[in-house]
């Protein structure tokens, strides 16, 4: 048993040392920018949220308060970062990026983005799916942690508040994420206001996901406009307080049953490139990319994606 475990702890730790050097996190400069990892760590934290403070970015990061106060010292410093008092709490201070910070976390965005495409682009699309499913794994079950093992997760039908709920999540968290403007809530609005008044609930449903009784996530399936054999997979989001525990993958599920035994063929959604986290639940399901489109919505210049699967 001691031999299986020093081998195991070995293959962890080559492994550890491939991919430290695959992605470059010990250059100097990460993705050829003035960020050391940690920097760029707490920027990518700082650039997913309005506001945070130094605590919360010691929980997520399991950062010493030290070193963290160091590095939001020099964010200070080069006018990426301001601290300001909370107005709900007087002795909490909130840390948000600047004008002049949102641009420098973008920029990386677009860096490491484009650096994991080049990375995967020779890769066979069977073998990247495979490649997918194997970190999904990983991150899965190092992730696990005794609290998260007794959380209790929940799948249920929609209730009255729900719709009004998934609206405003959607238009929050895609802003403060991706920085998509008025346009993606009001397209969210009219697609959860035309179920909300007119669907037939033998063949178009929706679900809210909860974690200890708290909403962290949702999905609806409405039958394809242009295909009554096709159900249509919409408006699937997770929030940051639901990620990790395999949400996402338990409403799509959800879907993927309750369409088969409505009887349908096949099941479509339609996504952006950009939304990294959900693909790769859509992969794990048995998608596949059909069709890709680029547009500007929401503010931005994006490419649209269609996905589709089988339910025979």
């Amino acid at each position: 048993m001691q031999a299986d475990s020093g081998a195991q702890i070995e293959a962890i730790r080559r492994f550890n040392r491939f991919y430290t050097r695959k992605i470059g996190v010990l250059e100097e400069g990460l993705l050829a920018s003035s960020f050391t990892l940690a920097q760029a760590r707490v920027l990518f934290e700082l650039g997913t949220r309005k506001r945070m403070t130094a605590g919360k970015l010691i929980e997520i990061l399991g950062l010493d308060a030290g070193y963290l106060s160091r590095i939001l010292q020099r964010f200070v410093d080069s006018r990426l970062m301001t601290r300001e008092r909370s107005n709900e709490d007087g002795r909490r201070t909130e840390l948000a990026l600047t004008a002049r910070g949102r641009k420098a976390f973008g920029a990386m965005e677009r860096r490491s983005r484009n650096a994991i495409a080049q990375m995967i682009s020779p890769i066979p699309p069977a073998e990247r799916g495979r490649l997918l499913d194997a970190m999904q794994t990983v991150e899965r079950t190092l992730s696990e942690s005794g609290a998260t093992r007794g959380a209790t997760i929940a799948v249920r039908p929609y209730r009255i508040g729900d719709v009004g709920w998934a609206i405003e999540q959607h238009g929050r968290l895609y802003a403060e994420e991706f920085g998509w403007n008025s346009e993606f809530e009001a397209l969210v609005a009219i697609l959860f206001a035309r179920f909300a008044t007119n669907h037939d609930p033998r063949s178009e449903q929706f679900w809210v996901a909860e974690v200890d009784g708290e909403r962290v996530g949702c999905v609806f399936v409405v039958h394809n406009e242009k295909d009554p054999r096709t159900a249509q997979l919409r408006c699937l989001l997770v929030n940051p307080s639901g990620r990790g525990l395999g949400v996402g993958r338990r409403l799509v599920d959800e879907c993927l049953r309750f369409a088969k035994s409505a009887g349908y063929e096949r099941m479509l959604l339609w996504t952006n490139d950009v939304l990294v986290s959900a693909r790769r639940i859509y992969e794990g399901a048995g998608f596949s990319l059909v069709e890709e489109s680029p547009h500007h919505s929401f503010g931005h210049d994006l490419v649209g994606q269609i996905w589709v699967r089988s339910l025979k």
